[in-house]
């Protein structure tokens, strides 16, 4: 017998609020629109229109309510990543963009714009997903974006994301010697690095146990990548280049000073929309 949408929807967030889910009933929506292949508007239709589930489609999100109430990521029962205007293919292996990453590149995205250079060039090192290389390709189409991943299961979901974006270059490799032959060009260089300190345990559950811990951890104290990505963009940038940093909240004055002591200059830490530390920039001598 059909099932309607409503007590469904009902349901399946009763049961990822016991599960501890944030956002249960977003995610009770995301989950019976993959399944029946609407968006959320349309789902949100559907039920007013007092739609039902059919048998198979009942089965096939009994499965995957139960895999999310284990605190599975969503976007890895959906294979989708929504970021900026992006939908990006994601799942185990790479690590999931975040929202609050959306404002980090956008730091980057308005120094592209206003570049005087004809084609600016920006370099996204460890791009993972290619979330932000392809927003700032997509945004700025007049640039040169360039990206590097080391994990080889995160640049073939970078590839995939990133294939068809005819001026972005993605390369497997390592960031801390990629791309010598711009050396010196960059209008940008921008990372979303592992910056959690080894001994730290991130608060949410989906992070701790699905993201890839060489995307999370960045050694003692959270920075060793960040050291190493100090030096490389110094090399890349052209004189008075940006750099552009994401880090945890509590992070911002530390970077800060790692960077002053490399030789950077007017370095500035940027809040999130939830007024917390996200991002650091600094310009090249």
């Amino acid at each position: 017998m059909p099932e309607s949408l409503s007590a469904r929807l009902r349901a399946i967030a009763q049961q990822l609020t016991d599960a501890g889910v944030p956002d249960p009933g977003v995610d009770a929506e995301l989950l019976i629109g993959h399944v029946l292949g609407l968006g959320r508007g349309e789902l949100q239709a559907a039920v007013i229109r007092g739609g039902a589930l059919g048998e198979a489609e009942s089965a096939q999100l009994d499965g995957l309510v139960a895999r999310r109430a284990a605190r599975e990521p969503l976007q890895h029962l959906t294979g989708r990543a929504a970021f900026r205007h992006l939908e990006l293919e994601v799942g185990p292996g790479v690590f999931i963009p975040r929202p609050e990453t959306e404002m980090v590149v956008q730091i980057a995205i308005d120094a592209l714009m206003e570049s005087a250079t004809p084609a600016p060039v920006a370099i996204d090192l460890g791009t993972g997903s290619g979330a932000i290389a392809l927003a700032m390709a997509t945004e700025v189409p007049h640039a040169r974006v360039f990206a590097v991943e080391r994990s080889p299961e995160a640049h073939t979901w970078a590839a995939r994301n990133t294939a068809g974006a005819g001026n972005l270059t993605l390369v497997h490799g390592d960031l801390a010697s990629a791309f010598d032959e711009l050396r010196g060009t960059a209008a940008v260089v921008i990372s979303n690095p592992p910056y959690v300190p080894d001994d730290a345990i991130p608060r949410d559950v989906e992070v701790r146990l699905h993201d890839p811990a060489q995307a999370l951890y960045g050694g003692p104290d959270g920075l060793d990548v960040v050291r190493v990505i100090s030096r490389r963009a110094q090399e890349l940038l052209h004189p008075g280049g940006l750099l552009v940093l994401e880090h945890g909240e509590l992070q911002g004055a530390q970077i800060r000073a790692l960077l002053e002591a490399d030789g950077w200059r007017s370095t500035a830490t940027h809040e999130d929309l939830t007024r917390r530390d996200r991002a650091t920039t600094a310009l090249t001598r």
